[in-house]
């Protein structure tokens, strides 16, 4: 029988072998799973499309991991990602370029809708200020209306008088005495104007005498009449209005059977109180003011 040393001794060498290939097939799988797939096999090329291998990365002082698995190298990393790096900086800075250009052209919005509502405002108060003027110039324009309205209606009733009472005086053989019952008469009249507005007195003196004769008669009448008012009454001189008629025939004459107007017989003094339309509409003064005072009443 061999010996246990004789039996090892090639046991030995063959583990040796073993260890000697492991160790020199190491570099050969970083050589293949650096360069991509192991290439086929003549059989496999001819049943396969050639595919373009990727290139191998130049080697450099790696050692031994490095060998064994190029990628987790920090320089291949940092090859791998830089790119993306740069990229996404660039896609950063663009990110801001828009997000600040979307806020300019919202402030300039929002600054023009402000000067818009602005000028509207501005309109809408101009507008308001011009309907407030054309209804304050609306209201003057009615208000000018009326007091045209009122100082036409003034102008025309200026000379509109209406008679408000009358008396007849009569005068014996062509004397200038007032009687009793004319006194009375002329004392009713003064009355009744006392309480009227822009009133005035209309006297006619009239005389059976021809001529001058009889205008001077009835100037003489009309003038007693004319101071028994002013004296005894106050009524101004301005408001009486006398005239000497004479033998005149006026319109309002009686007429006679053949409907002529009758001649003047008899001396007499017409007395009119007229009494204008327009100075009526106001309020009337307190009676015997004038009377009393000798005031002038409007």
């Amino acid at each position: 029988m061999k010996t246990r040393s004789a039996i090892l001794s090639p046991l030995s060498g063959q583990v040796a072998a073993i260890l000697l290939a492991s160790a020199l097939g190491i570099p050969a799988l970083a050589q293949d799973a650096q360069g991509g797939q192991t290439p086929p096999s003549n059989s496999a090329a001819a049943t396969q499309p050639q595919t373009t291998a990727t290139p191998p990365i130049p080697q450099g002082k790696e050692g031994f991991w490095g060998r064994v698995q190029p990628f987790a190298r920090k320089k291949w990393v940092k090859k791998q990602t830089d790119p993306i790096n740069d990229r996404l900086t660039e896609l950063d800075a663009v990110n801001a370029k828009n997000a600040q250009d979307i806020k300019d052209v919202d402030a300039r919005a929002q600054a023009g809708i402000h000067q818009a509502q602005s000028t509207a405002d501005a309109a809408n108060q101009t507008a308001t200020a011009a309907s407030t003027q054309a209804q304050q110039a609306n209201g003057t324009a009615v208000a000018a209306s009326g007091h045209v309205d009122q100082l036409n209606g003034t102008v025309n009733g200026l000379d509109q008088y209406k008679k408000v009472t009358e008396a007849d005086l009569k005068f014996h053989g062509g004397s200038t005495i007032l009687s009793a019952d004319d006194k009375k008469q002329l004392d009713d009249l003064a009355t009744a104007a006392d309480g009227q507005h822009g009133f005035i007195l209309e006297v006619e003196a009239h005389s059976p005498l021809a001529g001058s004769a009889g205008i001077q008669s009835s100037e003489r009448m009309a003038e007693a009449v004319k101071r028994y008012l002013a004296t005894e009454h106050n009524i101004p001189v301005y408001r009486m209005h006398a005239v000497a008629l004479g033998n005149a025939i006026n319109e309002d004459a009686d007429v006679d059977s053949n409907g002529r107007p009758q001649r003047v017989r008899t001396s007499t003094v017409h007395i009119a109180l007229m009494e204008n339309s327009l100075a009526a509409q106001g309020a009337a003064p307190p009676q015997g003011d004038a009377s009393s005072t000798g005031a002038e009443r409007p």
